[in-house]
């Protein structure tokens, strides 16, 4: 991206309609994602010819703009834009009619948007718990040296606390009161609550006024504390509609906590997990049935569904499923073909183009997708603009998936596949799984970039790129919506 962030950003809040329409902002490892008021105003053409904007996705009322590694100094520049509390004031689009495509719409929006922020903090924590392991496995510290819990406990942090996490992202999106959001998804992680429900899954009974309660382990869930804080945004309407104005300092915190609560534990709570496991027994279902195809099929399809950020919808299963089992061979081992793959047709790119402003960016893009496995620049500003390099990523992608899934490569953590986020699939007890990571990694350079080679690419002409550029360089006006 150009390195005039606050130039560049200003001419992307013009392009979604300027300040005015912009009913919420926030970002994701490499997308800035915006609430809009009207849909309808914004200029799709003159967003994707910004310089540093390697693509656009809209849903709805919501409009992604792909900025790359960078995205969190644009993500800065674009809040400096905005008036302090202005976001929140602002009135949400009108309702439109009520259809299943804009209800499933509506549900992966949350989805998405209530898990895209915890990323980070997901791939930080599943990192460090690698490092425990890999000292761990190298002799360095015993399994019972504190230093190595300790690390795990660094590590596991994020998941342990996953629905307190969940509750205070979901809290901003669905515009609700984060602190008690918080409060509620804490009762269900509390330990004298966990140790109340490792009892009732003993078969000791476990009642609250009068009224079974299921045992369940909500620590590492996401759909429990998302649907519950979904719903404490109606709650605390209700309530603050029936409370005195006089009392509503001490009883509308109080009554919101002790109506939301118990149905969280009776109800929402028991039925996320419910909802959770349907949607991992589905998927994993499919995988026991289709075997290595299953992986070959999505390492085939992950980079479509990352151009619709669709991906994210498998996060809560890919936690739940390694929380469950210690591991996830379905979905993250489809991701390093499809990874390196994208970093492979970069590669070629760069190697063949003839213009030197494409060569760079490939070069850029292919560092990011094989080393750190963050595929998005290779996606947007390679494979998607030259149509070619990214049919050879498809095609490479399938294979190396289905190479993975035959060597059964399991990922122990959850971070994006890449040459030093590897080690998440090395299993102690097999050593070769060593060997069939980097092969499967080297397989998908390699067959990516051959295959690239020999469909070719339209080279974009070096006079082309250079008009283009200053087009796109040319300085934003300020923004006065």
């Amino acid at each position: 991206m150009s390195k005039n962030y606050a130039a560049v950003s200003g001419s992307i809040v013009d392009a979604v309609g300027g300040v005015s329409n912009i009913a919420a902002v926030t970002h994701c490892m490499t997308r800035l994602r915006f609430v809009l008021n009207d849909d309808s105003v914004v200029d799709t053409v003159k967003l994707k010819a910004i310089s540093g904007v390697l693509g656009v996705v809209r849903s709805e009322n919501q409009c992604q703009v792909i900025i790359g590694n960078t995205v969190s100094q644009a993500y800065a520049e674009v809040l400096k834009l905005l008036p302090e509390g202005a976001v929140a004031q602002r009135p949400a689009p009108e309702n439109s009619k009520i259809t299943l495509k804009r209800i499933g719409a509506g549900i992966l929006d949350a989805l998405i948007g209530t898990m895209s922020p915890l990323i980070p903090a997901i791939i930080g924590g599943s990192m460090v718990k690698l490092l425990a392991m890999i000292l761990n496995m190298t002799g360095v510290f015993a399994k019972d040296s504190s230093t190595l819990i300790i690390l795990n406990v660094i590590g596991d942090g994020a998941f342990f606390f996953l629905p307190v996490m969940v509750a205070a992202s979901a809290a901003i999106k669905f515009k609700t009161n984060m602190s008690l959001a918080i409060a509620i998804a804490g009762v269900l992680v509390h330990p004298t609550f966990i140790d109340l429900m490792a009892k009732a899954a003993q078969g000791q009974q476990v009642e609250f006024i009068g009224l079974p309660v299921t045992a369940v382990k909500y620590t590492y869930t996401v759909i429990p504390a998302l649907f519950m804080t979904w719903l404490l945004s109606y709650i605390e309407k209700w309530i603050d509609r029936i409370t005195p104005a006089v009392t509503k300092n001490f009883l509308k915190p109080m009554l919101i906590v002790l109506v939301s609560a118990p149905i969280a534990i009776l109800l929402v709570g028991p039925l996320g997990i419910w909802i959770g496991s349907g949607i991992s027994a589905l998927v994993y279902t499919i995988h026991s049935y289709l075997g290595w195809l299953s992986v070959a099929i999505m390492g085939g399809l992950w980079p479509l569904l990352v151009m619709t950020g669709m991906h994210r919808v498998f996060t809560p299963t890919i936690i739940q499923t390694i929380a469950e089992t210690g591991k996830e061979g379905m979905v993250m081992p489809s991701e390093i073909g499809a990874n390196l793959s994208l970093g492979g047709s970069s590669l070629a790119v760069a190697w063949r183009t003839k213009n030197p402003e494409l060569r760079q960016t490939a070069l850029a893009a292919a560092a990011s997708a094989i080393v750190a496995g963050i595929s998005e620049p290779a996606l947007y500003g390679v494979a998607i603009r030259l149509k070619r390099p990214l049919i050879a990523a498809l095609i490479s992608g399938f294979v190396c998936g289905g190479v993975a899934g035959v060597a059964g490569l399991a990922s122990h953590s959850m971070a994006s596949p890449g040459l030093f986020t590897s080690v998440q699939f090395f299993d102690p007890t097999n050593p070769m799984t060593i060997v069939w990571v980097f092969g499967v990694m080297i397989l998908a350079v390699v067959l990516s970039f051959v295959l690239t080679l020999l469909m070719g690419f339209e080279d974009i002409p070096v006079a082309e790129e250079a008009a283009s550029e200053k087009a796109k360089v040319a300085p934003a006006l300020p923004v006065t919506h």
